[in-house]
């Protein structure tokens, strides 16, 4: 066949070309987000996972929902996908990729800012005409709040 089956369970680079998924991140895409992405503070061993394949890992872990051992072995050992995503989250790197894909959008005029926001006006125009009936009669195993703001109405006294 020509293609090293070790390699290629592991998603590296198989005969020069990346072992891709359908929803994977696209050329293009990386090199968007790729900027974007935190340096490493300190020199030390080569990874044995692109930065690529471990980011294509959360998002298959995030649209799934799967359990974090499920996300497959092409993107990297789950605990290793794991944790680049959870220091990420921690040292907020996550927060400003998004603001700085946020910016590249707005740049090039791909977002809209001219939308009013949501009010709680919306959500109860949006609500069925039954659902402060519903509300009133909920049996929720955990104390309310001081107000119901979906209904519009204070709850029982305890």
């Amino acid at each position: 066949m020509g293609i090293d089956q070790d390699n290629h369970l592991h998603g590296d680079l198989v005969a020069g070309v990346a072992v891709t998924r359908r929803f994977d991140l696209t050329d293009a895409q990386w090199a968007v987000l790729e900027p974007l992405l935190p340096r490493p503070k300190k020199a030390g061993r080569p990874p044995k996972w692109s930065k690529r394949q471990l980011i294509d890992g959360i998002r298959w872990r995030v649209r799934t929902g799967a359990p974090w051992r499920d996300v497959p072995d092409c993107y990297g050992h789950w605990r290793t996908v794991y944790g680049l995503y959870r220091r990420w989250q921690r040292a907020g790197a996550w927060a400003r990729i998004l603001a700085g894909l946020q910016g590249r959008a707005d740049a090039l005029g791909l977002i809209t800012w001219d939308r009013p926001p949501l009010t709680p006006a919306h959500i109860d125009s949006a609500m069925p005409s039954n659902a402060a009936s519903t509300c009133s009669n909920s049996t929720a195993p955990w104390p309310r709040a001081t107000t119901n703001s979906r209904c519009g109405t204070k709850p029982p006294p305890p």
